[in-house]
């Protein structure tokens, strides 16, 4: 699952027009109505076969409680950041640095995307209730599991478009994915997967929410700043201004063995 090329700051035509169009065939398909009947019956039908089976299987139902809490969000977050910086994994203990930083410019971008789609969202009158607050026959998981609430259960949302923590989940999967071999691809997409469906089975959101909104957030991020230099300028520029605190940390003992805080690549 290594790197196929070093990270270098370089414009990728192909990605930045193919990200693009098919965020705006997205959001179309969502706002055109015969296409958007089908996104309507899509929601329903996915809603009820990942919600429906809760009523009947306890294991089945503690195991989307325990991903719906805030310490398996964490959990989640740790093991995302630990892929990108596990030297010689998806990158090489000289690139893990750069490869993080890149990562955090990219999710800094795709917040101020986010912030200014919201206000799109607001303006344009598309937002909209979870599926848990909409439909009938639903399995709240908050009546199952009383007083999880204090530990983040989430099982609504009365704004549940677009889907903001699929957004960062598909984002991540992106940039790995733009740099691993099929393997690993097929790994990457399977945690992203995984990793969305506590919030779908739960009813905090629909699929739309997050295969159109999420997805539409996470490709212009991506073209916006991985298929063009600006990720690597910005993430080399915070490497040089991080030098004082990666000489000191890699000074520590087991600290200083990490590959983030290797000599980055020349």
């Amino acid at each position: 699952m290594s790197i196929v090329a070093p990270l270098q700051p370089r414009w990728s035509p192909a990605a930045l027009i193919t990200c693009c169009v098919l965020a705006i065939l997205l959001l179309g398909s969502w706002l055109f109505a015969p296409s958007r009947e089908l996104w309507t019956l899509a929601d329903e039908q996915a809603f009820y076969l990942l919600n429906a089976p809760l009523a009947h299987s306890p294991a089945w139902a503690w195991v989307w409680a325990i991903g719906s809490v805030r310490i398996t969000d964490l959990a989640v977050a740790v093991l995302m950041l630990a892929l990108i910086i596990r030297g010689d994994l998806f990158f090489s203990a000289s690139q893990v640095r750069l490869a993080f930083l890149m990562l955090l410019v990219s999710l800094v971008g795709l917040l101020l995307l986010r912030t200014g789609f919201n206000q799109v969202v607001k303006a344009l009158d598309w937002q909209h209730a979870g599926p848990s607050l909409v439909l009938s026959e639903v399995v709240r998981m908050s009546e199952l599991f009383p007083g999880w609430d204090e530990y983040g259960l989430k099982d609504a949302s009365k704004r549940s478009f677009p889907g903001d923590h699929a957004s960062v989940l598909m984002l991540w999967g992106l940039f790995l994915a733009s740099v691993a071999r099929w393997p690993g691809r097929l790994a990457i997409l399977a945690l992203v997967v995984v990793f969305m469906l506590p919030r779908l089975v739960a009813g905090a959101h629909w699929l739309s929410d997050n295969m159109v909104g999420g997805l539409f957030i996470a490709l212009l991020s991506y073209a916006l700043c991985l298929a063009t230099p600006l990720a690597f300028n910005a993430a080399s520029w915070l490497d040089a201004k991080l030098q004082p605190l990666v000489s000191f940390f890699s000074r520590w003992p087991v600290i200083g063995s990490w590959a983030v805080l290797k000599p980055a690549q020349s």
